[in-house]
């Protein structure tokens, strides 16, 4: 079966990416931007992003996560650091992070180095989440072969038994991570696939070096 999808067209024209509409700081334009696609709406989940790993397989691997927090330092985000995301971080932290938020045809491309954040932030971050992604958290061995669903429901079961009256803390395999980057790339799109590209690089002097890309 075959679908021709080369009339799937459409014309970018919400809005323009120059350089004298930009600040020095990529961190500062990605918080305008991401505030910008929350009060537009259209976006269910604006902080969803792609993360890409190099898995121990010599594949690139990308999945959909959500980011939870982004500082001056970087973009964090929480998994399982047994998970085959957090095998690959191990291996290789060199990773990218996007967002694509097509209700204001709006990419961000980030590229940077992962790494655990301190424990205590990763305890805060843990004793926030609602009792049921906590206990699923300890039920999932993520990225591991199940026999069938009713394996993780059934552990869920006991986990909710055995916590009924206990105070539940992190496992220590589960965790968060920041990405520091190296380079942030702003996508706007344009009228005529003359879309807009603005790099941000970080210099060796922690200055940012801004470089307009042809689309």
């Amino acid at each position: 079966m075959q679908k021709d999808l080369s009339d799937y067209r459409k014309s970018y024209e919400k809005s323009e990416l120059t350089e004298d509409s930009i600040v020095e700081n990529p961190i500062e334009l990605f918080q305008k931007w991401f505030f910008q696609v929350e009060a537009a709406g259209g976006s269910d989940e604006p902080n969803a992003m792609t993360i890409s790993t190099i898995g121990l397989d010599g594949f690139p691997k990308n999945r959909v996560v959500l980011m939870k927090k982004f500082t001056h330092e970087g973009f964090i985000f929480y998994t399982n650091y047994h998970s085959e995301k957090g095998k690959a971080i191990a291996n290789n932290p060199s990773v990218c992070l996007s967002f694509f938020w097509p209700n204001l045809e709006r990419q961000v491309i980030i590229k940077g180095k992962a790494g655990k954040i301190a424990k205590n932030l990763s305890d805060g971050y843990f004793d926030s989440r609602p009792l049921g992604s906590r206990l699923g958290a300890m039920a999932s061995n993520q990225s591991e072969v199940v026999a069938s669903r009713e394996v993780l429901e059934n552990r869920l079961k006991e986990l909710e038994e055995e916590y009924a009256n206990k105070e539940l803390e992190r496992p220590d395999f589960w965790g968060g991570y920041i990405v520091k980057p190296e380079s942030i790339e702003f996508w706007q799109g344009r009228p005529n696939r003359l879309h807009d590209r603005l790099r941000y690089k970080l210099q060796k002097d922690f200055n940012w070096k801004i470089e307009r890309l042809q689309p």
